[in-house]
């Protein structure tokens, strides 16, 4: 009903809490999602305005661009269609928001997901070469502010691989009446954990010999 009502075109989506202690914390029994509106997608290297970002956290993780439709449909996807419908896979960074207080406790989860699961801005670096050829699974990922390592990680620690990721969704929105679409994005969830951005900072996810992306919180 939010998407209803803001009528911003729909970029792709992201996906979160895939891990169980996040799910716990959140009170949810599943990993959650929402919507990437068009206006928040960039390709890196980026600049965003502070001052229009709403706590906003910062998180390394992969983002995958699909080539062909995932309609709805009754029958649940399998991991090689998913695979086959993947125009690429690239490194990202999701600067999540939170419309709510920013205190140590979250809001309630109906709240979480009309937020769109903290629906932020994701910035989007160079395709990876010959993707799935690659250890994308256990590249480690480096998100360094200022030059100064904060956050460390891999996919599989956090989110398996983001095929994984892009299964899930594409069968769990199929069950909502909710197809993807040729064209849009997955941001498949952090591999790094969420980091608070502050103004000034210039953010770096290094995903090692798959490139790096940077956004600068003007």
């Amino acid at each position: 009903e939010v998407a209803r009502l803001l009528g911003w075109p729909v970029a792709g989506w992201k996906v979160a809490a895939n891990m169980p202690a996040m799910q716990q914390a959140l009170r949810a029994s599943a990993p959650i999602y929402g919507r990437v509106f068009a206006p928040f997608l960039h390709r890196a290297p980026a600049v965003l305005a502070a001052a229009r970002l709403l706590h906003p956290v910062a998180e390394c993780e992969y983002v995958v661009e699909l080539g062909a439709d995932l309609p709805v449909r009754e029958k649940p996807y399998g991991a090689e269609e998913v695979r086959e419908a993947v125009r690429a896979i690239s490194p990202g960074m999701e600067i999540a928001e939170c419309r709510f207080v920013a205190d140590d406790t979250f809001p309630p989860l109906p709240a979480i997901l009309a937020d769109g699961s903290g629906s932020g801005s994701v910035v989007v670096g160079a395709p990876i070469t010959d993707w799935a050829a690659r250890d994308i699974a256990d590249q480690e990922v480096v998100m360094r502010v200022d030059g100064r390592e904060r956050r460390r990680g891999r996919a599989r620690e956090a989110v398996g691989h983001p095929l994984d990721t892009l299964l899930w969704l594409a069968n769990t929105l199929s069950q909502a009446g909710i197809g993807l679409q040729a064209g849009q994005i997955l941001s498949s969830g952090t591999c790094t954990g969420m980091l608070r951005a502050k103004p000034g900072e210039t953010l770096v996810g290094d995903f090692g010999a798959f490139g790096t992306v940077e956004v600068q919180i003007a």
